[in-house]
């Protein structure tokens, strides 16, 4: 039988810190303290074994959320937890099939019973047919679903289009992250959501959004019930071939109304560093979480306050991501930055509802849409799918004078740049120069959402500053080309009609 004296000693503060702060006195405190605690929290001790076909996995991670412990030679594993904790759930290792809930989702976690002190829990898992070396994953942020018609839109248009891609890659380890923002407030469409993601055929993991939460509670820890109810653990982590993927929940309520920050807990921080310390340096880490740590809207938009755009102690996420391959993976704001900080690359995506399902685009142009990602061993390669658009719409071009505040220019939006893109134009074959980036509205953008009737679904939606506006002159207007190679050597072309 577990013995609550090895919980008391697990408790228990350094011998210097006793001493140091007064030795009777303390001592009769942390008495009190740790009987307090007790009475909270039960000690209990997890013991199981993660196996495929009978037998042992060894180095397998497991975790309640607070600690992370591996699998012996045999897969055996016993892990110190408590009665505070929910689930166990295993870092499901390459090679290894991700299981699906009926709701579509991944399942890789068990409940823990919060009354019994000695538990059982073992994973049994199913090795892969294909080597997932090479694998595909999609990220699907903010499908936002606020209402029977924005479900019925998800379900008759956003759905059937992934479908689409699903079978053109025909890649048996695909999967989906679903980057938060599931819902629009409510919960119960959580059920229509489900519908969806189930329909895709693939696995889902899942991030909890702002508007997946139970607000009215008195703190962050109760914001999450109805999500792990459908979807388990708001933080873990898996693998696929050479990648480590980590899901965080970097939303943290503020106990008033709906008012939250971006903001990553110190519980999370330390477990992601004993989970990244069982991951070899070197190797490519894949951080998803629904608040990205940075974006380019700080910069746009000085005066604003980013406490709810970007996470606040975000330093620390990277200072745990040196010496890694690093890409998070984020959402929430309805445009599309990618961010190069260092050795991190944070790709914040435009959304499947786009400007929360009034048209076609994001407020900074982006159609609204989805990413794809292709791993090859360790390499990440990526592509943003607008909903409905062939994978090579890659940019709009607009005609000389249809933007307003440039009368005189071509402008282009190429919505998934970054500084490794070459953008050029061609006149009669012959490329005459790149064009000049400069933040600006999009012009479409302008047209569908300027104004307090605009547009009519959602009357708060305003145009927003993007970075990835970019502007020409051409000395001819027959035979002209616009071309955008990505970083990966890729090349869209499209014809400009003046």
């Amino acid at each position: 039988m577990f013995k609550r004296r090895e919980f008391i000693k697990s408790l228990s503060v350094s011998s210097a810190m006793f001493w140091g702060l007064g030795g009777a006195v303390l001592a009769e405190n942390l008495d009190v303290q740790n009987q307090t605690l007790l009475s909270r929290f039960s000690p209990i001790r997890v013991r199981g074994k993660v196996s495929s076909a009978g037998k042992g996995i060894s180095g397998v991670a497991i975790s309640d959320g607070r600690s992370v412990v591996q699998t012996d030679q045999n897969g055996d594993y016993t892990l110190l937890s408590s009665s505070d904790r929910e689930f166990v759930f295993v870092s499901l290792p390459s090679g290894y099939q991700i299981q699906r809930q009926q709701n579509g989702s991944a399942q890789f976690f068990k409940r823990l019973n919060n009354n019994q002190n000695e538990q059982q829990i073992s994973f049994e898992l199913t090795k892969n047919i294909q080597s997932d070396e090479n694998h595909h994953f999609l990220l699907l942020s903010d499908t936002q679903i606020q209402d029977a018609y924005e479900a019925e839109q998800m379900l008759s248009t956003s759905i059937p289009d992934v479908q689409q891609t699903i079978a053109k890659i025909n890649d048996p380890n695909i999967f989906g992250i679903g980057c938060g923002d599931l819902v629009f407030d409510r919960l119960e469409l959580f059920k229509e959501y489900n519908q969806g993601i189930a329909a895709t055929g693939i696995p889902f993991f899942q991030v909890l959004g702002n508007h997946d939460m139970d607000f009215g509670v008195r703190s962050d820890a109760g914001t999450a019930q109805t999500f792990k109810g459908h979807f388990g653990p708001t933080y873990y982590s898996w693998n696929r071939g050479e990648v480590h993927h980590v899901v965080l929940d970097d939303v943290f309520y503020l106990g008033v109304g709906t008012k939250y920050i971006g903001y990553i807990s110190e519980e999370q921080l330390a477990w992601l560093e004993q989970d990244l310390a069982l991951v070899e340096k070197g190797k490519t880490v894949v951080v998803s979480l629904h608040i990205p740590s940075y974006t380019g809207a700080v910069e746009r938009y000085p005066d604003r306050d980013t406490l709810g755009g970007t996470v606040s102690n975000r330093e620390h996420l990277y200072r745990l991501l040196e010496g890694y391959n690093a890409h998070l993976l984020s959402g929430h704001t309805h445009f599309n930055d990618n961010m190069i900080m260092g050795h991190v690359y944070e790709h914040c995506h435009g959304t499947v509802c786009g400007a929360w399902w009034s048209g076609p685009i994001c407020y900074d142009g982006t159609p609204s849409g989805y990413a794809i990602y292709e791993a090859r061993g360790s390499e990440l390669k990526w592509t943003y799918k607008g909903t409905g658009l062939s994978e090579e719409e890659q940019f709009r071009v607009y005609p000389k004078g249809y933007h307003s505040d440039f009368k005189d220019h071509v402008s282009v939006n190429c919505w998934n740049y970054d500084p490794a893109w070459e953008l050029s134009w061609y006149e009669n074959g012959i490329k005459v120069g790149s064009p000049e980036k400069i933040r600006a509205l999009d012009p479409w953008s302008m047209e569908l959402h300027t104004g307090p009737e605009l547009p009519a679904r959602r009357q708060w939606v305003e145009p927003q500053l993007n970075d990835h506006m970019f502007f020409f002159q051409p000395d001819q207007t027959e035979n002209l080309v616009f071309e955008a190679k990505d970083r990966f050597g890729r090349v869209f072309s499209k014809k400009v009609q003046i």
